[in-house]
Protein backbone atom coordinates (compact mmCIF):
# COMPACT_ATOMS: atom_id res chain seq x y z
CA UNK A 1 0.00 0.00 0.00
CA UNK A 2 1.22 3.47 -0.80
CA UNK A 3 1.98 5.89 1.98
CA UNK A 4 -0.15 8.99 1.78
CA UNK A 5 0.75 12.34 3.24
CA UNK A 6 -0.71 15.83 3.28
CA UNK A 7 1.57 18.82 2.88
CA UNK A 8 0.50 22.43 3.32
CA UNK A 9 1.83 24.77 0.65
CA UNK A 10 0.69 28.35 1.17
CA UNK A 11 -3.07 28.24 1.71
CA UNK A 12 -3.54 24.90 -0.07
CA UNK A 13 -3.02 21.26 0.87
CA UNK A 14 -1.27 18.79 -1.41
CA UNK A 15 -2.08 15.08 -1.08
CA UNK A 16 0.96 12.95 -1.86
CA UNK A 17 1.29 9.22 -2.54
CA UNK A 18 4.86 8.37 -1.70
CA UNK A 19 6.97 11.12 -3.26
CA UNK A 20 4.39 12.02 -5.93
CA UNK A 21 1.99 14.95 -5.52
CA UNK A 22 -1.37 13.78 -6.78
CA UNK A 23 -3.96 16.33 -5.74
CA UNK A 24 -4.25 19.90 -4.48
CA UNK A 25 -7.24 20.96 -2.33
CA UNK A 26 -8.20 24.03 -0.34
CA UNK A 27 -9.00 22.46 3.05
CA UNK A 28 -7.30 20.03 5.40
CA UNK A 29 -10.63 18.28 6.06
CA UNK A 30 -11.09 17.58 2.34
CA UNK A 31 -7.53 16.27 2.07
CA UNK A 32 -8.06 13.96 5.06
CA UNK A 33 -11.26 12.57 3.54
CA UNK A 34 -9.56 11.90 0.21
CA UNK A 35 -6.73 9.99 1.89
CA UNK A 36 -9.20 7.85 3.85
CA UNK A 37 -11.26 7.16 0.70
CA UNK A 38 -8.14 6.19 -1.27
CA UNK A 39 -6.94 3.84 1.47
CA UNK A 40 -10.36 2.14 1.61
CA UNK A 41 -10.43 1.68 -2.16
CA UNK A 42 -6.98 0.09 -2.14
CA UNK A 43 -8.12 -2.43 0.49
CA UNK A 44 -11.08 -3.65 -1.58
CA UNK A 45 -10.98 -6.77 -3.70
CA UNK A 46 -9.81 -6.13 -7.28
CA UNK A 47 -12.50 -5.89 -9.94
CA UNK A 48 -12.37 -8.87 -12.32
CA UNK A 49 -11.32 -8.04 -15.85
CA UNK A 50 -13.72 -8.49 -18.76
CA UNK A 51 -11.84 -11.59 -19.89
CA UNK A 52 -12.79 -13.29 -16.60
CA UNK A 53 -16.44 -12.34 -16.99
CA UNK A 54 -17.37 -12.21 -20.67
CA UNK A 55 -20.29 -9.98 -21.51
CA UNK A 56 -23.66 -11.51 -22.23
CA UNK A 57 -24.34 -11.70 -25.93
CA UNK A 58 -27.50 -9.98 -27.06
CA UNK A 59 -29.80 -11.70 -29.48
CA UNK A 60 -31.51 -9.76 -32.23
CA UNK A 61 -35.21 -9.28 -31.54
CA UNK A 62 -37.58 -11.47 -33.51
CA UNK A 63 -39.57 -9.66 -36.17
CA UNK A 64 -43.09 -10.97 -36.84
Amino acid sequence: MKRYSIVRIGSEYVVQAGETSILKVSSRREADKLVVDAAELLQQEPVPSESEHPSIERQAPEVS
